[in-house]
């Protein structure tokens, strides 16, 4: 396995420090402050991870698997579950400062129906067919809001907790906390999150072994089990994802490996 090149492994911007926290225990609750890093492999990671940092959508899935609201407060439907009324929240920001408004949810949902603003913070969505399961598949990546529509990460414009500072197509992201986020105390722990493409599985747990980041998805196990310190997600036979022990999670998340691309909202460092 070739070793890990120390001095270009963040040669694009991020810090190469090592990590002195192993061995911590975990706080019961949340922690704010620090920079998470992760390495991931070369597929679909960092993208899905930055993306769910970046943006919000109407709805987002828990955790604990129960639906909740993000940018929309409330929702209700008629009995045939075929028209749908969402109420927006009225504290949610982009990135370039503009607030919230609700043509920025109309064009999302014209992909699905016909959406009609029916007061300045409610819509109205009719479909075709009534879908009561309509509120979880809002809360998929692929109905993320976004200013002027989704663009490259570079120039991504989101409501999200986190504001794009650098992006590098399958190489690196780097993104900062969002100050007064509507979300603030209950989620976007970390000040700083940094995502480094490391396509050998066995790079990627060097990458964590020795301090350069605290978090490695999908690593090659045999790297790792000798090593004290260490938690695996969702077990160590499986191995989806490898963390040092000063990075704290949820109790309850999802076995997807990277927590559903909410890892950077949602985990932080203890």
């Amino acid at each position: 396995m070739t070793r890990i090149d120390r001095r270009a492994l963040f040669a694009s911007g991020a810090a190469a420090a090592l990590l002195a926290a192993t061995g911590a225990s975990l706080a019961d609750t949340p922690k704010q402050g620090g920079t998470l890093r992760l390495a991931v492999p070369r597929d679909n990671s960092l993208e899905q991870v930055a993306r769910g940092a970046v943006f919000d959508s109407l709805t987002e899935i828990a955790p604990d698997g129960t639906l909740r609201g993000e940018l929309a407060t409330n929702w209700q439907t008629d009995a045939d579950a075929r028209v749908w009324n969402f109420d927006l929240r009225d504290d949610a920001v982009f990135h370039d400062g503009t607030k919230l408004d609700v043509n920025d949810v109309l064009a999302v949902l014209e992909d699905i129906g016909q959406a009609e603003a029916i007061a300045p913070d409610r819509v109205q969505l009719q479909l075709a067919e009534g879908n009561p399961g309509l509120p979880f598949l809002l809360a998929g990546s692929r109905f993320v809001i976004a200013r002027g529509g989704v663009t490259p990460l570079a120039q991504a414009n989101g409501t999200g907790c986190y504001r794009v500072e650098r992006a590098e197509d399958e190489r690196h992201f780097r993104a900062r906390r969002v100050s007064n986020h509507y979300k603030s105390g209950t989620a976007g722990w970390v000040d700083t999150l940094e995502i480094i493409v490391i396509p050998d599985a066995g790079v990627r747990a060097e990458a964590l072994r020795d301090g350069y980041v605290d978090i490695a998805a999908l690593p090659a196990g045999e790297e790792l089990t000798a090593q004290r310190g260490l938690r695996y997600h969702p077990s160590e036979a499986e191995m989806a994802l490898a963390m040092a022990s000063h990075v704290g999670m949820p109790r309850q998340i999802s076995r997807a490996a990277l927590d559903d691309g909410r890892i950077a909202e949602r985990w932080w460092l203890a």
